[in-house]
């Protein structure tokens, strides 16, 4: 081998150590600065947190004639389910029986 080729293979491996030990080098500072920052946000939320974002604002369309008369419809509707709902039935019994048998008795009365 000769003084150039030996030459040339040095220095072709002394640059090549030397590129992997700088790119290494390169890649762990830039993963260290990358954890540095991460650790320092972290820190900072403890002693001042981030506030939440607001909440959405709900989007108000203009609603439309049948829209409205939908809405009333509604209303009517669930009031007269709660009123169903709600009727002592046994009490309208009575209440239906008793007017019924005064029927019946000033019917009877009359004869």
């Amino acid at each position: 081998m000769g003084f150039t080729t030996g030459f040339l293979g040095g220095v072709t491996l002394t640059s090549s150590v030397l590129y992997l030990t700088i790119a290494l080098h390169t890649k762990n500072r830039v993963t260290q600065a990358a954890l540095l920052r991460q650790q320092r946000l972290v820190l900072a939320n403890v002693v001042e947190p981030i506030p939440p974002p607001p909440e959405p604002v709900a989007r108000e369309a203009p609603v439309g004639l049948l829209e409205m008369a939908k809405d009333r419809w509604n209303r009517e509707l669930e009031t007269a389910v709660r009123r169903v709902y709600d009727t002592d039935w046994r009490r309208v019994r009575e209440n239906a029986e008793d007017k019924v048998s005064g029927i019946v008795g000033k019917l009877r009365e009359g004869k």
